[in-house]
């Protein structure tokens, strides 16, 4: 690091505290104001807020990384965020004529209180165990590889990189609630953009362009039956990533995460009405067309050097390449002095805006979906202090949970995408047949909801004690919750549910007409129709079809 990118850190620092000074002055006296910026965010502020949310260490570490390991495979995760447009097209109607603040309370609407106070468990404690850990440990693994410091004032830098990231982000984030997220969003999302775009042509520059990379990784195999790092589409008997439970379980994920994650969906909440929100999540959706390419592609080309040098790529402890730190070599090693600092703060802002939108949505969660429910008379003014200090709490235990973290990241990044595999099926069985049946009863949805979660935590438990026993005999339990392929596991584990909230809903109560009205499909009034029709138009539809085109496109030629 130079002066010149010490001085492009410190106008972006400069430039997001002018920010945090203009929200701190708007008024923000009631909790709508606080968790949803007073829901009058608009499309642009929207967008930037999901992409950039979205945009956290699983892209900066991980999608490199797994670029740099695997290639194109997890691609799938990225260009499912198609499905952002689901959560425009068919849920913002639902969720807007609800007013809800949050997706337990949606489901309490919908069902019963039961199967909101599920969801608000099974949320917060994935939050602060995977989503606020993986992002503070990875933040600091970032910070430490690109500073190149080591120790500062006698301390592990490790340490002042991590812990300083989570008080940054808590202070703006307890000062300012959704309106520090949504509107630094939109000054962070630009430099993450450009710093990254800036990566990713050096990169071509210094391998020798898009052929180089193409042949380089279109010659190394991942498989026994062909397959290459350039293939998105693999043989379904590849162990990792085969095509059939690739496509099923990356749909059921993504369904989950863009549609009923309170980690998105709640920027789409703060809209000002359905045709803002709409549009946010178009925009959010061109947006999430970019990681494959900002992301996922330069860990393939420091692949691709580390081939071609024998020695770009440092080495892990077995002597074997550390794809995981792809994009910060690529960072360290090929930019000048001022480029540099600018994507350092690229860098910055994704893990800041990722841990602002968590710290938020959970003290959302808090407040709304227990606090308030034993304290119904509270105050505005006290459910705001409240939700302040839950962001304290989640952020001690984001700081206290990193020593651990750092001891056994690697585990458990490698099981973060199992614990989402395994989160999302019974969530996303009881949201779509809430919307879509009108007969799914209240016992219904939230014996769907004890099904996955019940399901998902015996895999958990499975993977941890298969995965470090000594020797194991093979028996039925073994086959079912620990041998069958993550992906295909997640895909039966979604039908299992879906039967659970069927057979249950035909044998009890079914919900009347008066709990439904506006949550359902064929349950709302002709006003609540026409005010989602008078929320699109035919610019909706032709940027919705062509990100559906891009969407395909990428596939046809990565196939």
């Amino acid at each position: 690091m130079e002066t010149l990118d010490w001085i492009v850190i410190v106008i972006f620092s400069l430039a997001l505290i002018g920010i945090i000074v203009w929200v701190m002055k708007q008024k923000q006296n009631d909790s709508a104001d606080y968790f949803l910026g007073g829901r009058d965010a608009t499309w642009i502020a929207i967008g930037a807020s999901i992409f950039a949310s979205n945009i956290g260490s699983e892209h900066l570490i991980g999608l490199a990384g797994a670029g740099a390991s695997s290639g194109m495979a997890m691609a799938h995760w990225e260009i499912q965020g198609w499905m952002i447009l689901i959560l425009g097209w068919v849920f913002v109607p639902f969720y807007s004529r609800s007013m809800v603040y949050t997706m337990p309370e949606f489901l309490e609407r919908r069902y019963n209180p039961q199967s909101g106070t599920i969801l608000s468990v099974i949320s917060l404690i994935s939050y602060v165990l995977t989503k606020v850990a993986v992002t503070v440990y990875a933040g600091g693994l970032v910070f430490q590889q690109v500073f190149g410091i080591k120790e500062l004032w006698g301390i592990d830098f490790f340490w002042i990189a991590a812990i300083g990231l989570v008080l940054v982000t808590a202070l703006y984030t307890i000062i300012g609630g959704m309106k520090s997220v949504l509107y630094t969003s939109i000054l962070q999302t630009p430099i993450l953009l450009l710093g990254s775009l800036i990566i990713l042509i050096l990169g071509f520059k210094e391998l020798g362009g898009w052929d180089e990379m193409m042949r380089i990784a279109g010659a190394t195999t991942v498989n026994e039956y062909g397959n290459t790092m350039t293939n998105l589409i693999r043989d379904n008997r590849d162990s990792n990533f085969p095509w059939l439970g690739a496509l099923v379980g990356s749909a059921i994920i993504g369904f989950w995460y863009w549609c009923t994650d309170q980690f998105i969906v709640q920027r789409v909440l703060s809209g000002k009405n359905q045709k803002e929100s709409r549009r946010g999540t178009i925009f959010g959706a061109y947006l999430k067309l970019l990681p494959v390419f900002l992301f996922l592609i330069p860990g393939m080309i420091a692949f691709a050097l580390h081939q071609k040098t024998g020695s770009f790529l440092p080495l892990s402890g077995d002597g074997t390449p550390n794809a995981d730190a792809a994009f910060p070599t690529l960072v360290a090693r090929l930019l000048p002095a001022g480029m540099k600092g600018l994507v350092v703060c690229g860098i910055l802002a994704a893990l800041m805006s990722s841990l602002a939108s968590l710290f938020n949505s959970s003290a959302m969660l808090f407040t709304i979906d227990f606090y308030k429910r034993f304290k119904p008379a509270a105050s505005e003014k006290k459910l705001v202090v409240i939700g302040q200090i839950a962001t304290v709490v989640i952020v001690i235990l984001g700081i206290l949970w990193i020593p651990i973290m750092r001891s056994v990241g690697d585990v458990l990044y490698a099981y973060l995408q199992d614990v989402q595999s395994v989160l999302a099926p019974g969530i996303a069985a009881a949201f779509l047949l809430g919307i879509a049946w009108k007969r799914t009863s209240a016992k219904g949805g939230m014996w769907g909801l004890i099904a996955g979660m019940a399901i998902g935590l015996t895999r958990l438990g499975a993977k941890v004690y298969y995965s470090s026993a000594v020797a194991s005999s093979d028996n039925l339990f073994k086959y079912l919750f620990y041998d069958v392929n993550w992906l295909f596991f997640c895909g039966w584990m979604f039908l299992f549910c879906i039967i659970v909230i069927i057979l249950v809903s035909l044998l009890t109560k079914a919900p009347s007409e008066e709990k439904i009205q506006g949550l359902v499909f064929g349950a709302a009034t002709k006003g609540q129709l026409a005010e989602t029709r008078a929320g699109w138009n035919r610019r909706d539809i032709i940027h919705t079809c062509i990100i559906l085109g891009i969407t395909v496109a990428f596939y046809i030629y990565f196939w």
